[in-house]
């Protein structure tokens, strides 16, 4: 402990010298100098929608089934995000989000503070559209009210317009409801609890110009009703704005977005706000495979009432995203600021960075005052195939296109079979970890190819760690090792593991692993302690986790 208060201190002092920022953020959107480079997030935000409140912006992504869900981060200037809380502690229904259930759960929530409240509305493809609220964006949310049952609703939005009217528009998920790229609206019943209307489709883009329509957040500005929807997929799609007099339409189409000669694939889905100072601007995902979809912010002009994102090179109305541009005119200059990365686990809370794979058990893990976090290790079912089903996996997103993480533990086993290690998670996976067998460690890395086609492991041992003893009379001996275990993640999301005993030379250990998505959600990484046993479980104690640039 001593020790790492000794590190924490060198830290610490290192950030001084440097100025202002930690050495651990591995992107920085702000460059210092009035300009900012894309993407502002370069992490797995999908889905993002912002609202603005004086001199305060709030942003929400989806989160599917990692939980805590609904991240909330903030902003005074657009460019530096910090992650300052989760509106969903608990997805619901509790007892089926208590397994991990992979792509389901909260699709591309919105946010909007509405006489005091800020409201979150999402669709979980499985069960309806949920509603949540809060007077402060940055403590406890109210519990989910499901505002409307039912299969295949996603991607709600509402809008409270001047005649005291409630309106909620979303689209449907063509794999649950067997139908797609439509967009309908109903009317809320005046707390935004209900809806009292039957759907009414405002568009439909089966018409062989703008499949895949959804997404869809609602506005109002100079008389028109504004729908600003992503058309044409999640890694190739383009951004489409409607517009209309009435909120039922008819309504004009327009593509104000797209790709151009640009490399940025798919720029589309987000949210538009406006400063105080009277400019627009544009939030919105890149789909960058493994690394997920990461967050760009765009420029948003005004002609003749359509919006147009991006730069227009060409005056043809429809933008192309930016690479640089000048930072947005706030009126101040702010701090770097970055979601969190690296973890000492000194404090009671968790990092916010860490999401587990399903609702957490008590039993998952607990913080302690003795600067580490005890995983407990998680009993595998009967028929484990592969980690595909592991709900107690604590991970967070890539946070940049390259960088290392680290991580010192020491595992406790108490029975053959149990391990602890360093894994990065996605439909395909690999994980570095230590296992019991009999009197000896084993040093092993497992990859698994298409894990959702529940594949088995393929798991190669590269070393024997003998292991040390702590003799209990009347019980079982503890067995348990002290490691070190890395991973460097360069340009292709191409992963290499490595091994130290202790913290000053690593060897690089095993094959190489090229990354892959989840099933919606960027590649994870993460650690875990998991036996295939009942009874009596060892453990892991995570004494820190470390990103940085090397």
């Amino acid at each position: 402990m001593r020790k790492k208060i000794l590190f924490l201190a060198g830290m610490m002092a290192c950030c001084t010298l440097a100025g202002a920022q930690e050495i651990s953020k591995t992107w920085v959107a702000d460059k210092g100098n009035g300009t900012y480079q894309n993407p502002v997030l370069h992490a797995d935000y999908s889905d993002p929608d912002i609202c603005v409140v004086g001199e305060d912006f709030y942003m929400t992504a989806s989160s599917f089934n990692c939980i805590p869900g609904i991240p909330i981060l903030h902003s005074n200037d657009l460019v530096n995000w910090s992650l300052v809380n989760y509106a969903l502690p608990v997805q619901e229904p509790k007892e089926f989000f208590d397994k991990a259930q992979h792509g389901k759960g909260v699709w591309a929530p919105s946010i909007r503070f509405h006489k005091g409240e800020f409201y979150t509305y999402w669709g979980d493809p499985d069960y309806g559209i949920y509603m949540i609220k809060t007077k402060d964006p940055k403590g406890k949310w109210s519990k989910p009210v499901l505002v409307k049952a039912g299969k295949g609703m996603i991607d709600a939005t509402p809008l409270w317009d001047e005649d005291g009217k409630v309106y909620l528009i979303h689209a449907y998920a063509g794999s649950r409801s067997g139908v797609n790229s439509i967009l309908v609206i109903s009317e809320l019943n005046t707390e935004g609890t209900e809806v009292i209307s039957d759907p009414v489709m405002v568009f439909d883009g089966n018409d062989g110009k703008n499949h895949t329509v959804e997404g869809p957040k609602l506005y109002k500005r100079n008389g028109y009703y504004y729908i600003f929807a992503p058309a044409g997929g999640v890694a190739t799609g383009w951004q489409l704005v409607l517009r209309s007099k009435n909120i039922y339409g008819p309504y004009e189409s327009k593509i104000v977005m797209a790709q151009g000669k640009t490399n940025i694939n798919g720029p589309h889905q987000g949210g538009w706000v406006d400063t105080h100072t009277g400019e627009s601007w544009f939030v919105h995902f890149q789909d960058k495979g493994a690394y997920g979809r990461v967050i760009h912010l765009n420029p948003m002009t005004w002609v003749n009432d359509w919006p147009v994102i991006g730069v227009d090179k060409d005056k043809d109305g429809c933008g192309e995203p930016v690479t640089t541009y000048k930072k947005p005119n706030v009126g101040k200059t702010y701090p770097v600021a970055t979601p969190p990365e690296s973890d000492e686990f000194i404090t009671r809370h968790l990092g916010l960075q860490w999401q587990w794979h399903a609702n957490k058990q008590d039993t998952y893990g607990f913080t302690t005052d003795l600067g580490y976090i005890r995983l407990y290790a998680g009993s595998l079912s009967k028929e484990f195939v592969n980690f595909w089903e592991v709900p107690n996996l604590l991970m967070q997103k890539f946070p940049a296109e390259e960088f290392t993480a680290t991580t010192k533990l020491t595992f406790t086993a108490k029975q053959d079979g149990e391990q602890a290690g360093l894994i990065v998670m996605g439909w395909d996976y690999s994980y570095l970890s230590i296992r019991k067998a009999g009197d000896k460690f084993i040093l092993q890395q497992a990859v698994c190819k298409d894990a959702e086609q529940q594949n088995p492991e393929q798991v190669k041992e590269l070393a024997r760690i003998p292991v040390e003893y702590l003799k209990m009379p009347g019980v079982a001996d503890n067995e348990w090792k002290t490691v070190y275990l890395q991973v460097k993640v360069r340009k292709g999301a191409v992963c290499s593991f490595a091994y130290s005993p202790d913290g000053k030379k690593y060897t690089t250990v095993g094959d190489a692993f090229t990354a892959r998505q989840g099933k919606w959600i960027g590649a994870k990484v993460g650690v875990f302690c998991v036996t295939p046993n009942e009874g009596n479980r060892g453990w892991a104690d995570v004494d820190w986790f470390r990103v940085n640039k090397k």
